[in-house]
């Protein structure tokens, strides 16, 4: 999946969207090993940035969302569009993309 460049100073997801922050990836294995660019995996764990106003449920009214900011969250690996602000990784996220809140 592509990463997508914004030069915006502020994100505000629409609907049921959430902005998390990317953690950095592992530099270095359990044994002592440094990993290459090419080596490390895509983290799953970001921090909520920004979120939503909430879905629209059929009556009009918005369903309130379970996520907050700050929250530490564990994502789908392969969901949501990556974003580049500046040297910072982002990504946009569906909440049903979201697994869990790790603390």
């Amino acid at each position: 999946m592509a990463a997508v460049s914004l030069s915006v100073s502020t994100v505000k997801p629409l609907g049921d969207r959430v902005f998390v922050k990317v953690s950095a990836s592992e530099e270095q294995t359990p044994g002592g090993i440094f990993l290459p660019d090419t080596a490390k995996e895509k983290p799953q764990v970001g921090e909520v940035v920004q979120v939503g106003p909430g879905k629209r449920n059929d009556d009009g009214s918005r369903q309130a969302m379970e996520i907050n900011v700050g929250d530490k969250v564990l994502y789908s690996k392969y969901a949501g569009t990556d974003i580049k602000l500046g040297s910072d990784e982002y990504i946009l996220l569906s909440e049903k993309d979201i697994l869990a809140v790790v603390s």
